[in-house]
């Protein structure tokens, strides 16, 4: 396939690559093919850290041969590229250094539940992307790698932890790519790269085989895309538990792409420009998307309100505080193993360094203190949702950051997390709680940026049939950034 053909495919969503696929138009091998000259184009963007080029060849041509793409056997993503976020998406015998100079030349012995569905579905796995040390930062500028480019932009950060799978996706390399999200690590670098970023409900899929949850079920783990269909292809294909999983989801009662299709009843939604925490960095644009989609919404049907959920920020922040800690003292040990030794302090980000040495003296009773007021402020935002269906916020409080301001270390675990929440506000209420956080595309500053608009809710079907239905009245697919892919020379 010429450069030329790769570059016009990029526009084609998922269903629309694994479409052709099945009707015989292409065959996995050459939207592979497609997808590596693509990578290729933008490498300048540091989105894709790590080729797995070989083992994704041997995939498709086995896909290819079997003629399952022909029968649909797969599902309606199979043969379609997929890149993993180098966190939480383990792939067995691919290198896995999570950000950390710690684990350079780490090796996953074994597969992520999640990526074995993935890899069930036919979506043909060809390399991982960038992503800050063990996700403790919403920006993807590790020294490890070196920062991934936003393809908006060269001077704001893509977001993160997600950030090299959003640029990728926002750069048309590929059209979704997995991500996950601990207090908004898929839903910041869909604001600040203009794609579509949903953080599911607790326990929608596995965290197998060697875990039960993520930071005491702050963490999911999801997607990266540009359309909502595709989003909701993606939950369908990680939906489930496990055996030996602690809990699991209700099931839901549709398929979620077909939820994505269809106009939902007329819902009550609540909708706030203000933040859970202090701050002084709400941007008029960002209370202006958010006004314009609650309008939107209250022109198709729904019942728009103001008003939100109160919590007590202090709490929230201790209690995210203690839990980071107290999982990156967990991940230096992993580091002491994979190393043999000691790890070094400079073998981490000075921020992950504090958050470890502060792990080493934190004690159960704070660990357990945290939990509880995890489920005390849960408990307190379900109540001031009673009555509502969905709450509209903005996903992030500025436009895309710049680089630099949300990697610092701050002096305390406490101190940093003060100055991540005061720029993203509402997504950690989502992983708090647990409920379902959609960002969308919907809103864009006056010099050109993406600004994301999230919606929270109990589940993820009042979410993705509200999302398909916003997608419909106002849509985003032609919307494309500078450097998106084939358009100019990315460097």
């Amino acid at each position: 396939m010429d450069s030329s053909s790769a570059f016009e495919l990029a526009a084609t969503d998922a269903i629309g690559q694994a479409a052709l696929a099945a009707a015989g138009e292409l065959t996995a091998v050459e939207l592979l093919d497609a997808a590596i000259i693509r990578v290729e184009a933008t490498r300048g963007l540091n989105a894709v850290i790590t080729d797995l080029f070989d083992r994704a060849r041997t995939q498709a041509e086995a896909l290819d041969a079997s003629g399952e793409l022909r029968t649909g056997q797969r599902g309606p993503l199979a043969g379609v590229p997929f890149l993993l976020k180098d966190l939480g998406a383990a792939l067995a015998g691919a290198p896995e250094a999570m950000g950390s100079r710690a684990l350079r030349g780490h090796v996953a012995t074994e597969s992520a539940w999640t990526v074995d569905r993935y890899l069930d579905a036919g979506l043909v796995v060809f390399g991982k992307t960038n992503t800050p040390e063990w996700g403790n930062h919403c920006t993807t500028e590790p020294l490890l790698s070196g920062p991934t480019v936003n393809p908006w932009s060269s001077n704001v950060t893509p977001g993160g932890s997600s950030g090299g799978s959003a640029a990728a996706v926002a750069a048309g390399v590929v059209p979704a790519a997995s991500g996950g999200d601990g207090t908004g690590s898929i839903r910041v670098p869909a604001s600040c790269c203009g794609v579509v970023g949903l953080k599911p409900r607790r326990a929608r899929s596995s965290f197998a085989p060697d875990g039960g949850h993520g930071l005491e079920g702050l963490v999911n783990n999801h997607a990266l895309t540009r359309t909502v269909r595709d989003c909701a292809a993606l939950l369908d294909v990680i939906t489930g538990s496990a055996p030996g999983d602690p809990y699991s989801a209700a099931p839901p009662t549709l398929p979620f792409l077909d939820a994505a299709t269809q106009t939902p009843a007329a819902q009550r939604i609540l909708i706030a420009t203000t933040s859970p925490f202090p701050t002084d960095r709400i941007h008029p644009e960002v209370v202006s998307a958010v006004e314009a989609t609650g309008r939107l919404l209250e022109s198709l049907g729904h019942h728009v309100a103001p008003g939100a959920p109160t919590i007590d920020p202090d709490a929230v922040a201790d209690a995210v505080a203690v839990l980071h800690t107290v999982s990156n003292a967990a991940l230096h040990e992993l580091a002491r193993e994979h190393l043999g030794r000691a790890p070094r302090e400079d073998e981490f980000e000075p921020s992950s360094w504090v958050m470890i040495r502060e792990g080493f003296t934190t004690t159960g009773l704070a660990y357990a203190d945290a939990i509880s007021a995890i489920h005390a402020q849960t408990r307190r935002f379900a109540a001031g949702m009673n009555g509502h269906d969905a709450l509209l916020v903005p996903t992030l409080l500025t436009g895309p950051p710049p680089y630099g301001l949300l990697n610092q270390p701050r002096g305390t675990t406490r101190a940093f997390f003060d100055v991540e929440f005061a720029t993203t506000g509402w997504t950690a209420l989502a992983n708090v709680t647990g409920w379902a956080a959609i960002s969308l595309p919907l809103g864009q500053s006056s010099d050109g940026l993406p600004i994301g608009v999230q919606l929270m809710a109990r589940d993820e079907t009042v979410l993705l049939s509200l999302a398909g239905q916003l997608e419909q009245a106002a849509p985003w697919a032609a919307r494309t950034p500078p450097r998106w892919v084939g358009a100019t020379a990315v460097t």
